[in-house]
């Protein structure tokens, strides 16, 4: 409580007994705010404004009602916010300002209407944090001189109008769509280069198992004539004649093994096979001698 003496500032009284001089002694008024709930079926609170001679020094909360700020990029927004504060010194809450309640509203009204207007409305959206430090900043410089302290500030709701929240909600839609076709692609992207990967393993697998076949069918015939060499060259007979006699039988029997086959083609040199098979018979005669 303060105290004035004849109209004068005398003394704050603190908690407990004290005395005072009646007629020349008398508490200093000051407005303080209330809030109550409507009785009514809404329930809405009721906000009133009083005198009072006891001043509250306990942390306080102001909820102060929804009103319109305009975004950086001209966007109407409602906002209303919650402001803690706490009474430091009496006397200049009774003196420096005429209305502590109101002088709080409005200056948080008004730098809420500032920092709104420094952002786009998608930054408002997400910057609470840093629109509660800014709106401490300046409430607590402000409040300083009025002997109050003002520890937090909380926006309750930012609601911007019915049209853009609907362009809002069908912006996320397409952005998650967006998303989702992208996941989509990139998913049949991996599967298409699995996919030719192991084709191309597959391919490379095969390649080197007819090259291997290849090689192990190449070694057989080299050993295969290698061995047919040293059989003939023993016989002291030329190898050379056996083998090609051998190729031309084969290709002969090839030549005839067909189904309706009524011409059969001899080569015009047929007395090179009968040649070969001569060199055959020579081979077997020098062999069993």
């Amino acid at each position: 409580m303060v105290i004035e003496r004849l109209g004068k500032y005398n003394r704050t009284l603190p908690t407990g007994i004290n005395i005072i001089w009646p007629i020349f002694d008398k508490p200093r008024e000051m407005f303080w705010r209330f809030v109550k709930q409507d009785v009514g079926i809404e329930g809405k609170s009721i906000i009133t404004t009083k005198t009072v001679t006891k001043i509250d020094l306990r942390e306080t909360v102001y909820e102060f009602p929804k009103q319109n700020v305009i975004t950086k990029d001209n966007v109407g927004t409602e906002i209303n916010a919650i402001i803690y504060f706490q009474i430091t010194d009496p006397k200049k809450a009774v003196y420096e300002i005429s209305n502590l309640p109101d002088a709080i509203e409005k200056l948080t009204q008004t730098t809420l209407r500032n920092v709104i207007g420094e952002l786009d409305l998608d930054q408002t959206l997400t910057s609470r944090d840093t629109i509660n430090a800014k709106l401490r900043a300046v409430l607590d410089e402000a409040g300083h001189k009025w002997g109050v302290k003002v520890n937090r500030v909380e926006l309750q709701d930012i609601n911007p109008p019915q049209e853009i929240r609907a362009a809002m909600e069908k912006q996320m839609r397409a952005e998650r769509d967006k998303r989702a076709k992208i996941l989509e692609a990139e998913g049949n992207k991996q599967s298409q280069v699995l996919q030719s990967e192991g084709n191309k393993e597959a391919a490379i697998n095969i390649a080197e198992g007819v090259a291997q076949a290849r090689i192990r069918t190449a070694q057989g015939e080299a050993e295969a004539i290698q061995k047919i060499t040293q059989a003939i060259g023993s016989a002291k007979s030329d190898p050379v004649n056996y083998l090609i006699a051998v190729r031309y039988i084969d290709k002969l029997g090839e030549m005839v093994s067909g189904k309706d086959n009524k011409v059969i083609y001899m080569p015009y040199e047929a007395t090179a096979i009968l040649s070969s098979i001569g060199g055959i018979k020579d081979l077997l005669t020098a062999k069993s001698k």
